[in-house]
Formats: C-alpha cells, structure tokens, sequence
C-alpha cells in the first residue's frame, strides 16, 4: 500500500519524463489515452485543412508573381531581398520558439496557474519586441552588406533595388515571431484552426495589398522585358516595391488575425520585462539548441547548392521538386506534429509516461498513414504533375524529366521528414533541446558525404547532350532523403530509451500494413497512367479541348469564352500589365 502511494505521488510529480520510471506513470492512468488520441487526429485534420489552403494560396502566390513580374531583375532582387528576413525567421521564429513556448507555458500552467503563465506570455511578447526590434534596426541599416553578401554576383542596380526592398520587409521577422507567440498560445488552449490558417490570410492580403500598392505606385502599369538582364524602368521599380509593402502588411495580418482569439481565451498584456524571470530562462535555454539544429539544415541547403552549382538547370529542377515534396510535409507532417505538441507537453508536464507514449506512436502512425501514399504517388506520377503544373514556357520537355527524377529522390524521404515532426517536438516536451540539436548537427556530415559521393555516381547515368553531368542532381536528392531517414531512426531509437518503450510492434504492424496498400495503389497508379498514354499520348486534355471546340453541338456553350483553339503567338518583347 505504502508503494503504491509513492508510485501515485512521483506520478503526479511535473518532473521531467527522462527520470519517471514507466511503471509508475502507468499507475496513473491504466485505460489507453483514446481521448487524447482522437484529440491529436481531430486537430490535426483541421490544421491540415488550413495547411492545404495555406500552400495552393502560396502556389497562386506565385503564378501571380510570375505572371506580373517574369524571372528576371524585379524577381531576383525581390527574391533575395526576402531570402534573409525569411532566413532569421526560421532560425528564431517559428520552429525553435513555437516549440520552446508551447513546453515552458504548459510547464507553467500546471505547476502554478493560468495567472503565472499569461505573465510569461507577456514577458515573451515583450522581449521579442525588444530584442527583434534592434535586430530589424542593425538589419535595415546594414541591408547593403547584407545583400552584397548574399548576392555578390549582382549588377549595381540590382544590388540597389535588392538593398531597398531588404529595408522594407527586414520587419518581417518581428511580426512573424509575435505571431508564432500567438500561435503556441492558441494551441495549448485548444485552438488550431485560426493560427493554422494565419499562413493563408498572409497571401490573401499580400497578394491583394501586394497588387494594389504595385498598381498605385507604379502610376496604373509596368513593362517587364524579355531581356532578363535588362534594367526595368522607374515604374516597374515602384512596382516590385509595392509587392514588398504587400508582404510586410501580409506579415502584420497574420499576427493581427490571431489576436481576438489571444484575448478571448484570456491573454491580458502586461508591459513588464526581466531576463531574469525563470519561465523565460527556460524558453531561452530550450530555444538556443533548437536553433542551432535548425541552422545546420540552412548549412544543408547551402551545401547542397554548392554541390549542384556547376550543373546548369539543377537549382530549379531541386528546388521545384523540394517544393512538392514539401506539400505532403506540410499537410500532414506539419500539421499533426503542430497538433501534438501541446498534448505532449502536457503530459509530459503531468509525468503520464504511457499516455506520452501512446500518444506518440498513433501519432507516428497517422503520420505514416498520410505520407506512405503521398510519396508514392510522387514518385509513380511525378512527371505527368510535373508536367501539368510547370511545362510551359523555358520550362521543357527535358526539364520536366529531370525534375521528377528529383522528385523520385526527394520523395524517399518523405516519410521520415514527415515522422521528425513528431519525434523532435517529443523531446522538447522532455525539457531535452540538445537530442535533436546533436542528431541535426552531425547530419551535416552525413549530408556532404552523401551528397558528395552520391552525386558523382549518379553523374555517370543519364548523360546526354542536353544534360552532360546525367542525374547528378538526384544524388543530392537522394542525399538529403537519407539525412532524413537517419534523423527519423536516430531520435525513434533515443526517444525509445528514454522513455522504455514505443509500441514498436504497434508502428512496424502499421507501417507494412500502409506500405503494402501504397505499393497496391502505386501499381495501379502506374498501370493507369500508361495506359491512358499509350492511347492517347501526353496531349490528351489538350485533344479532347480541340474536339470539343470542333464540334458544332458546343459551339453555343464555347461562344463565349475566349478561343483556346487557335490562340496566336506573340512577337513583343515587352508587355504592359495593368491591373484593374
């Protein structure tokens, strides 16, 4: 008897789940966590529904993007000039502080009270403003050295536009942070659709602001120039310069956006601010070695670029595939890990080992469910999506191919990129940052061997004129998949130890069981597709759209629509957008 109150005691301790024995936490609460699980699998759909329209409103945001300003000048310069906010942002913002916060607020919450805890939501808040304040001021003053840095290889002009434009979104970071804050916040208290869907009213609101301003600006139009180095006039300068103020107000939004819900679920700001306070001690010691972590997989991406740099066409063909890949990632992985954390940190809070436990593996298990399928159909349909959503234009026949190897590549990892979602944010809820830091930080080398001597294999296949160094670009693909296949094993191994087992036999029975049906509808997937190229070739949509323009049954529904069937070419080397 007296055991048993001492398991019951050092059960409902808020001790960290590395020093609770496993078969004291199961005194606790012997029915499985159902609840919890359903709990997990609910918000995850909501978010990945946000998710979903996040990344298509993205993917608009884009053509959009490319429809009024080409690749060029004005795109270059814009590109860059966000690629270093967008940089800061990762590594301080949203991953490594969403992460930190949700741990130490549900930490808080439990051991001394709602009213302690939205003291640290206020501390955090502030501290933010503070210190990415500076940060934005040191950034705007120096955006020169920071963009000659970044893009040395930059005419003058570009390097002045580029300059401007790192001035006008450098606040990015500071408004995306707070929104993180308030993101963690919403999540703990339940709520995941309105922060989850902060992406998406971001590019509704940059891409309306964005167009808007640019029209204004510009004084009603711009030319952009077939000659991709040519120097765009003043009213494409303006332009481009309204699309940045759009991203900047599109910033705002998403924080904004998220606010009434803050304050409706209790939060009241307090303007206090101490460095010394122990729940933002906590915050910051967690967040140092998160991002570290994340910086090694910025060292990846640069090595990755420099591994590819001497194979012409290879950025774009890695970096379209790495997009669709991260489709799958985002809708899935993302979002039940988003889901999840909160639930872990409680129990983790709580000391609840088999609930912790339970909770990771059907998480896992969803996981594995969404993204087996997923990269499957990557890689058996890779091409003809590929095809459908970019061949047109400089973008050929020949580029198509390449990408979807990529795309082959990038999707063999896609599972245990998806997986990491869930194992990283488990560790934090252990009060351990270090775990996924040390495994993120040596797979730094795994990636510049892999990628090093995969790559040079993979260049003696797939040589012809058009590509003379092969399929040396799937060897960098391959190369990060393998990066996060070890991650994935590296932390389910560790996170194992620590916490005894991890309903191992309940993952692999569902996992073979996933893989065996994506392997079933992979074949069919396949056999369908060649089929219906067999017969009708890789025009077919187009075919059946002139037949249908041809016949004179529709030549009442299709009067009023524009001619597809003969559409004519054009010869202008520049063309005047206005937007109206």
């Amino acid at each position: 008897m007296a055991e048993n109150e001492q398991n019951r005691s050092t059960a409902e301790s808020p001790e960290s789940l590395a020093e609770l024995p496993v078969e004291s936490a199961v005194t606790v609460e012997q029915k499985p966590s159902a609840t919890k699980q359903t709990s997990v699998a609910r918000s995850a759909g909501i978010v990945s529904i946000a998710v979903m329209f996040s990344r298509l409103l993205g993917l608009a945001r884009e053509m959009i993007f490319a429809r009024y300003f080409g690749a060029g000048f004005l795109t270059d310069a814009y590109v860059v000039a966000f690629r270093i906010p967008n940089v800061l942002r990762d590594l301080f913002a949203e991953g490594a502080l969403s992460a930190a916060f949700v741990k130490v607020f549900t930490d808080v919450q439990v051991t001394k009270g709602e009213k302690e805890a939205w003291r640290l939501a206020s501390l955090i808040f502030n501290l933010l403003a503070v210190i990415l304040s500076v940060i934005c001021i040191v950034g705007m003053i120096f955006s020169r050295q920071f963009v000659e840095l970044v893009a040395d290889g930059f005419s003058p002009e570009k390097i002045a536009l580029a300059t401007t434009l790192t001035q006008i979104m450098f606040p990015f970071i500071l408004l995306v942070a707070l929104a993180a804050v308030a993101m963690g916040v919403l999540n703990t208290k339940g709520i995941f659709g309105v922060p989850a869907s902060a992406s998406t009213v971001f590019n509704v609101v940059s891409i309306v602001f964005g167009l808007g301003l640019a029209y204004w600006l510009s004084g009603g139009g711009w030319l952009t120039s077939a000659d991709k180095n040519a120097i765009p006039d003043g009213p494409s300068h303006w332009a481009i310069i309204g699309m940045s103020i759009g991203t900047l107000i599109g910033g705002g939004a998403q924080l904004a956006m998220q606010l009434p819900s803050l304050f409706k679920v209790g939060f009241r700001f307090t303007p206090i601010l101490s460095l010394a306070d122990e729940g933002v001690k906590k915050v910051i010691a967690l967040m140092t070695p998160a991002i570290l972590g994340t910086s090694a997989v910025q060292i990846n991406v640069l090595i990755n670029t420099y591994f590819v740099s001497q194979i012409d066409g290879a950025q774009g063909w890695l970096n379209f595939a790495f997009r669709l890949m991260q489709f799958p990632i985002g809708l899935f992985g993302v979002a039940v890990g988003t889901a999840a954390i909160p639930v872990l940190s409680r129990l983790a809070s709580e000391g609840k080992t088999k609930d912790f436990r339970d909770t990771i593996s059907s998480s896992m298990n969803l996981v594995f469910l969404m993204t087996l399928p997923s990269a499957c159909g990557l890689i058996v349909l890779g091409e003809p999506i590929i095809r459908l959503i970019y061949e047109r234009g400089k973008f050929d026949a020949t580029a198509t191919s390449m990408t979807a190897i990529a795309l082959a590549g990038y999707s063999i990892g896609l599972t245990g990129y998806a997986a990491i979602k869930i194992l990283s944010p488990a560790f934090y809820a252990m009060n351990d940052a270090k775990t996924p830091m040390i495994i993120a930080l040596a797979s730094i080398v795994v990636n510049f061997l892999g990628g090093y001597y995969l790559r040079e294999w993979f260049s003696h296949y797939g040589v012809t004129p058009e590509t003379p160094y092969g399929y040396g670009h799937v060897g960098v693909a391959l190369a990060t998949s393998i990066v996060a296949l070890v991650n994935f094993f590296a932390l389910a191994i560790i996170m194992r130890r620590r916490i005894k087992r991890l309903n191992g036999r309940e993952i692999i029975a569902s996992f073979t069981k996933i893989a065996i049906a994506s392997a079933v509808l992979s074949a069919v997937c396949y056999a369908t597709y060649h089929f219906i190229f067999g017969r009708f070739g890789t025009d077919f949509g187009l075919e059946w759209l002139r037949h249908l323009c041809r016949s004179p049954s529709a030549a009442s529904r299709l009067s009023s629509l524009p001619n597809y069937c003969a559409l004519p070419n054009s010869n202008r080397h520049s063309r005047r957008y206005d937007v109206n």
